[in-house]
């Protein structure tokens, strides 16, 4: 990795941790740590310094208000942050919305969407997922019909992530059944508050409303909200999924899970000693650590081939099954460590009557564990990913 220790890359890594110690608090890191997506009035606030530091979009171009920085320094930036603990960007403004925009929208589409994803004063969500399709994105049916000005969109999208607060929505509707089930597809994006769109929450194992169900119920979107041509929206969308590649694995902040692994297992005792000096425990730790080093240098060697230029084909399978895998490991780790203190109460944080049960980092143990169950099914199952690597990769 000595190609991002260059002198300049090394004194944008201490840039980068001086503004991490400056500003993320304990408090915001006990909050990244129990949430997978945090409080959004301390996010909107730390979105804030992030774009009065200029670093709010490390991606986009500078004429939309991005930093356009090569990828080292995007890579850099996105591993200090995760290994911090410190809050992920708003969640589609700037990986999925921004660059949506850039390569598929009008002029007139960026100078109205992108100024108000930049500052977070919209919110967006993504409208793929559907009862019966789930990640077949193909086989969707939530059909729109263009009538003169306007798009009329019935039907449902599921597991809508942060839908129940988002403002904005992008989504893939089918404008036509008649050909392939990859054709007819149109991308679309819409407010939150037109007249029959309506949302219901879905409460998950770990107790969270993060994702919603929508529906549409005759909503009419204007026509000059199609990205893009009409029925082109499957190319689309493989664009968008495969510019996931920064973070695809979670190396950085499955690390931070694993340090904060080691800390709870020097403090917490079994069979009269710490239990990070039971073999067997350690033993566990140890074996996660060695698969999260190869995975680092796997991610490492498909970011930087010189060749591909950062570009990501089906290599990226490999990087979201193995990181998926690393991260729920680690979470069962924690579990494990937390022992009968990681069994859910009602009362949030474990407080009940009697303050606080167990250590501190039990409070959140079970509701992490479960929650993180679903990264081995959201974005393709791993199922799906493994199938894509034996075809597309190995050439089974």
């Amino acid at each position: 990795m000595e190609l991002l220790n260059t002198p300049e890359l090394e004194a944008f890594r201490q840039e980068v941790r001086a503004f991490l110690a400056a500003n993320l608090t304990d408090e915001i890191r006990r909050n990244v740590r129990e949430n997978m997506y945090p409080d959004r009035e301390m996010h909107s606030n730390w979105h804030a310094l992030l774009l009065k530091k200029g670093w709010a979009a490390p991606g986009w171009p500078k004429k939309y208000g991005g930093c356009e920085w090569p990828l080292e320094k995007h890579y850099i930036f996105e591993r200090e942050f995760a290994l911090a603990d410190a809050p992920r960007p708003i969640i589609f403004n700037f990986d999925m919305v921004g660059p949506m925009f850039i390569e598929f929208g009008t002029e007139e589409q960026r100078k109205r969407f992108l100024p108000r994803a930049l500052t977070g004063e919209d919110r967006w969500c993504q409208g793929f997922s559907e009862p019966g399709a789930g990640s077949d994105l193909a086989s969707l049916q939530c059909r729109a019909k263009r009538e003169g000005d306007h798009y009329v969109l019935n039907g449902t999208k599921i597991w809508t992530s942060l839908g129940l607060e988002c403002d904005m929505m992008f989504g893939l509707f089918r404008t036509d059944g008649s050909g392939k089930k990859q054709e007819g597809i149109t991308v679309l994006v819409m407010s939150t508050t037109l007249p029959g769109f309506t949302r219901q929450p879905i409460r998950l194992i770990d107790g969270s409303v993060e994702v919603c169900q929508c529906f549409f119920d005759d909503v009419k979107v204007p026509v000059e909200n199609l990205v893009g041509e009409e029925g082109k929206g499957w190319g689309i969308a493989k664009h968008l999924l495969g510019l996931e590649r920064l973070g695809t694995a979670e190396v950085a902040r499955t690390r931070a899970m694993i340090a904060r692994l080691k800390q709870a297992a020097r403090e917490e005792t079994g069979g009269g000693a710490p239990l990070i000096e039971d073999p067997f425990f350690a033993g566990k730790i140890a074996e996660l650590e060695t698969e999260l080093d190869a995975l680092d240098i796997t991610e490492f060697r498909f970011l930087f081939d010189p060749e591909k230029k950062g570009i990501l084909g089906p290599e990226a399978s490999i990087l979201k099954l193995c990181g998926t895998v690393a991260q729920m490991r680690a979470a069962e780790l924690i579990m494990e460590a937390a022992g009968h203190y990681a069994i859910p109460l009602d009362d949030p944080g474990h407080r009940g009557n009697f303050g606080p049960i167990g250590p501190e980092f039990a409070a959140a143990a079970a509701g992490m564990y479960f929650n993180l169950r679903k990264i081995a099914i959201y974005g393709g199952s791993n199922e799906i990913q493994r199938n894509i690597v034996s075809k597309a990769v190995l050439g089974l």
